[in-house]
């Protein structure tokens, strides 16, 4: 979006609300145009996040942006935690969440295809390892991933012990 807005600066600010606070910027998302616009917020931490985390956050984030008044219109300010199906931003992400599935989408075909789901296993020379289904393996470099996100692992769920 380009009104004159200083989106890096914005950006920089809501880091450094959400680092100051103790927790984890996972993304920011700006959507919409006039009145009907959202600042959406990300927020993570080792033990998850609770909904006092996002009002914490909201309030910090929301007086900062406030008094530099780098938006120059109304929006509504949403602040979440990233989920559990959560996207894969950062290069530490796919080390974070080493042996977890998920999903990622290339920018350009690699063997033929855009989307492929498999188990992270980490990040080697700037690619993206992905153990497949089948048990063979797929480096993917990062700069030709569109998107990467976590997926539930129903299968892994259901075979994990109960605590009653």
């Amino acid at each position: 979006m380009s009104i004159g807005v200083e989106w890096d600066r914005i950006r920089r600010l809501i880091q450094e609300v959400v680092e100051s606070q103790g927790y984890e910027l996972v993304d920011v998302e700006f959507k919409g145009a006039g009145n009907n616009s959202l600042l959406r917020i990300y927020i993570d931490k080792a033990t998850g996040i609770s909904h006092r985390d996002c009002e914490l956050v909201s309030e910090q984030a929301g007086t900062v942006l406030d008094v530099e008044d780098l938006i120059p219109l109304a929006y509504t300010l949403e602040v979440s935690s990233p989920g559990l199906e959560r996207k894969l931003v950062k290069e530490s992400d796919y080390t974070r969440f080493d042996g977890k599935l998920a999903r990622i989408q290339t920018r350009i075909p690699l063997n033929q295809q855009r989307v492929f789901r498999g188990r992270l296993q980490g990040v080697h020379d700037g690619k993206v390892r992905l153990e497949l289904h089948q048990g063979s393996f797929l480096d993917i470099p990062l700069d030709v991933i569109r998107e990467a996100r976590l997926e539930f692992d129903w299968a892994s769920e259901k075979s994990r012990p109960r605590s009653e």
